[in-house]
């Protein structure tokens, strides 16, 4: 992907989706290299992705390159 057309600042507070819609949830922060994800209302869910998974954003979605397999290994553990 090539990042320097997206403008990180218009992805905050919109939706994130990975492969077959799979709900990332809301882009909630974008750091230099990841990006910041929360799931949920109640129990709420954050992710830590890399950037270089990111496919595309549309204006309103953030599509990732991110399997439901492999989405455990970004999860952020809530204290």
């Amino acid at each position: 992907m090539e990042d320097s057309n997206i403008k990180w600042a218009e992805t905050i507070k919109r939706e994130a989706r990975g492969v077959n819609e799979l709900d990332l949830g809301e882009v909630q922060q974008v750091e230099l290299e990841n990006i910041i994800t929360q799931k949920g209302t109640i129990g709420k869910e954050q992710f830590c992705i890399p950037k270089n998974l990111v496919e595309k954003f549309d204006g309103n979605t953030l599509w990732f390159s991110l399997k439901i397999d492999d989405i455990d290994k970004y999860s952020i553990q809530q204290t």
